[in-house]
């Protein structure tokens, strides 16, 4: 059932929104005792002083009668420790103290006016200290009830019965409150401990979701930057080249390709914008179809884009999973983009990509990197290629480098391994993307 505005919850501060929607507690008398605790108090102090006066009013069988000014200082006394028991919430080993201190320094006649606040007070120690600081005060308290017994008896030795009779009601009022509380005390600890593992699981709950959301923008980046990003930069090569010709056949067959390589793009997007869309696919399927993306037509690409791209493959490709094939052409794609975009003078870049028994190896090298002369240009891979490839390497639990070597050139390396991923991609071809 929904908590409802200004409800009272079990093991909250009073006017504390918790978020967790808990059941109000059941009951009329427990959701005003947990909604006005100060009032809870107020009248658990005056209980006690209508159960505690009366019996300092009262003649006992005491064989020495109190004398009037005893009966006063009683009443002062016993009114000062139902006072305390105000405090009983926040201050609890205090309020026990103040409230048993009546039980060894009132005349013995009077001894049992003082028996209702220390049960009271044990109890406040037993719900809001612990079952150890209950037990502790109950056998303090206890002994030195049994000291002062004994000093009264010897005292007057008529009066033994009387005397072990108030110390056996006093025992027994404190065993019952400490009792109660230590039922009612361990009940709210519990109910607190659940209260605290469900604020934890929800702030652990918001925590996940967020980095879920996180990961999946991450995700979706990573896809839109390798498709778009790859497309445009043919494009914006191919667009260059048909201005600069003035072969009017040339223009018209780059201008065509221009169509070609969008119209492509236009299609892989909308692949993935349904792949984002579809409810069914779970969420570590790929974005975008794993037959979009090959080496082949990403080798393509760049050379009608002009670029002298050679490909070299030892190996069987083919008898690689799915999802392994994906990621060796996105890497392809993506190291022959930045070699579009910062090697434009480039003589030749190489493409090798060797499978082994237990892992695919990759290396693109081109050999058009240019010294940096303006302290003002970007530094190479300012961008989020670079990231984007170290984090599709790593997906399928592989490594990535890239960097400058000797000669001028720069190379992308990766290592994907075979077996890391068999269960993943055994999945994927069973599935299907």
């Amino acid at each position: 059932m929904p908590r409802t505005a200004g409800q009272a919850v079990v093991g909250a501060a009073p006017g504390a929104d918790d978020g967790l929607l808990l059941p109000r507690p059941p009951g009329v008398f427990r959701r005003f005792w947990a909604r006005h605790p100060r009032i809870a108090d107020v009248i658990v102090a005056v209980a006690a002083l209508l159960l505690s006066v009366p019996s300092a009013a009262i003649r006992s069988e005491y064989p020495i009668p109190p004398t009037p000014p005893q009966t006063v200082y009683a009443i002062v006394v016993v009114v000062c420790a139902c006072a305390s028991l105000l405090l009983r919430r926040t201050r609890p080993l205090l309020v026990f103290a103040v409230a048993a201190l009546p039980l060894v320094i009132l005349p013995p006649s009077l001894v049992p006016a003082s028996h209702v606040p220390p049960a009271l007070a044990i109890y406040a120690v037993a719900v809001y200290r612990s079952v150890l600081s209950c037990w502790i005060a109950f056998a303090t308290a206890t002994a030195l009830m049994a000291v002062y017994t004994a000093v009264a008896g010897l005292a007057e030795p008529a009066a033994w019965n009387y005397l072990i009779t108030s110390l056996v009601s006093g025992a027994i009022a404190l065993l019952i409150g400490a009792l109660i509380g230590i039922n009612v005390g361990n009940r709210r600890r519990y109910l607190e401990a659940i209260i605290d593992r469900s604020r934890q699981l929800l702030v652990e709950r918001d925590q996940q979701a967020r980095l879920g959301a996180a990961a999946e923008r991450t995700r979706i980046a990573r896809e839109m930057h390798d498709i778009v990003s790859h497309n445009l930069t043919v494009v914006v090569a191919l667009a260059e080249g048909a201005t600069a010709t003035p072969d009017t056949s040339r223009a018209r067959a780059a201008t065509e390709q221009i169509a070609v390589t969008a119209r492509g793009a236009l299609t892989e997007m909308r692949a993935m914008l349904g792949v984002l869309r579809d409810p069914d696919l779970s969420p570590d399927a790929p974005l975008a179809p794993i037959e979009s993306a090959s080496v082949a037509d990403a080798v393509q690409s760049a050379q009608r884009a002009g670029f002298p791209v050679v490909l070299r493959v030892e190996g069987g490709l083919d008898d690689v999973p799915a999802e392994m094939r994906f990621a060796v052409a996105r890497i392809v794609q993506e190291s022959l983009t930045n070699a579009m975009r910062h090697a434009p003078l480039a003589t030749g870049i190489d493409v090798r990509i060797g499978v082994r028994g237990d892992a695919v190896d990759l290396d693109i090298v081109n050999d058009g990197v240019r010294p940096r002369t303006d302290a003002a240009d970007p530094p190479t891979g300012a961008g989020f290629g670079l990231p984007g490839l170290r984090e599709r390497a790593a997906h399928v639990g592989g490594t990535l480098e890239a960097g400058a070597i000797d000669g001028g050139r720069w190379a992308v390396r990766a290592s994907l391994p075979l077996r890391a991923r068999a269960g993943t991609m055994s999945s994927v071809e069973e599935n299907g993307p």
